[in-house]
Order: structure tokens, then C-alpha cells, then sequence
């Protein structure tokens, strides 16, 4: 009786540090995956605020150029104004779900992959 209680007490250990060791595991896969996503999107928020800011400063240089060839500054900033809400348009129109299935499937890859 006794050699059954020691046996089961042993089962009962072996499957409390299993419970242990998969909680702990599952634990560090998460903040494994976590970090990846984290670091993934932090890496192509950066190039995205460079592209950005790129995209100010040439938008503003066309601007004043697009102004100065009609004689007035404040109407080239119109006409590139009026360039990208065209732009934004078509872009929302056309690629809206394209856009966003593309984000979602990164997500998803980032989040499953190996």
C-alpha cells in the first residue's frame, strides 16, 4: 500500500512539474512571438516615418515650384493638395481591400511563422 501512495505521489509530481515546464514553455513562446511582431512593426514603422518624411519635403518642394510657375505660392500648395486627395481617393477606392488583406496576412504570417 504504502509502495502504491510513494508511486502515485512520484505520478502526481512528474505531472505537476510537466504542468510546469508546458506553462512556462508556452510562457516564452508568446514572449518570443511577441518581441517578433513588436520588432517587425517597429522596423517598418521607422522606414515608413522616413518615407514620410521624404514625401513632406518633396511635396512641399513641388509646392513652391508648382507655385512659383503660377505666380501665387499658396496655389501650388492647392494644386498638391488637390493631387493627393485625388490620390487618396483612388487609392481608398481600388486598393482599400487589397491594402487591408495584405496587413492582415503579414500579421498573420509574422504571428505563425516559425
Amino acid at each position: 500500500m504504502g509502495n502504491t501512495i510513494n508511486s502515485m505521489e512520484s505520478l502526481f509530481e512528474r505531472v505537476e512539474d510537466f504542468g510546469k515546464t508546458s506553462f512556462e514553455l508556452y510562457k516564452l513562446k508568446t514572449i518570443s512571438k511577441t518581441t517578433e511582431v513588436v520588432s517587425t512593426f517597429v522596423s517598418r514603422g521607422s522606414v515608413v516615418i522616413v518615407l514620410s518624411m521624404f514625401l513632406i519635403f518633396v511635396s512641399i518642394g513641388l509646392a513652391l515650384w508648382i507655385g512659383d510657375l503660377f505666380g501665387k505660392p499658396y496655389l501650388g500648395f492647392f494644386c498638391v493638395a488637390a493631387f493627393y486627395i485625388v490620390l487618396g481617393g483612388v487609392l481608398y477606392y481600388f486598393l482599400h481591400q487589397y491594402i487591408k488583406k495584405q496587413v492582415s496576412n503579414s500579421i498573420i504570417s509574422e504571428v505563425f511563422s516559425k
